[in-house]
């Protein structure tokens, strides 16, 4: 049975930094493409970053715009998990960050939900001004 499961959310201020963990088992990590994606109160689910798995050492990272420049997504494959590093965190970075597995590495599909196959059940980010 495969689990994603997320942590490191929290009440933060504004210009704060967290860095969210997402725990893997249950699948062949080393093989997927792990995302991040936030859902604010209201709003639909968005795409925030994702990491490909790596084609021979090259990983490749994609950031939704409003994020690039403050945060950094990372993997650990021998532990099975990935990382969010987040600073200088504004409010609209409040929601829950959910992450996300699939086998897609086109930067095209890795924003769509449709296209993955495992979720994690979320942690709460609320970024306080």
């Amino acid at each position: 049975q495969v689990q994603l499961v997320e942590s490191g959310g929290g009440l933060v201020q504004v210009g704060d930094s967290l860095r969210l963990s997402c725990a893997a088992s249950g699948l062949t990590f080393s093989g997927y493409t792990m995302t991040w994606f936030r859902q604010a109160p209201g709003r639909e689910r968005e795409f925030v970053a994702g990491i490909t798995w790596a084609r021979g050492s090259v990983y490749y990272t994609y950031y939704t715009d409003s994020v690039k420049g403050r945060f950094t997504i990372s993997r650990d494959n021998a532990k099975n998990t990935m990382y969010l590093q987040m600073n200088s965190l504004k409010p609209q970075d409040t929601g829950l960050y959910y992450c996300a597995a699939t086998l897609e590495t086109l930067e095209r599909k890795l924003t769509t939900e449709y296209w993955y196959n495992y979720w994690g059940q979320g942690t709460q980010v609320t970024v306080s001004s």
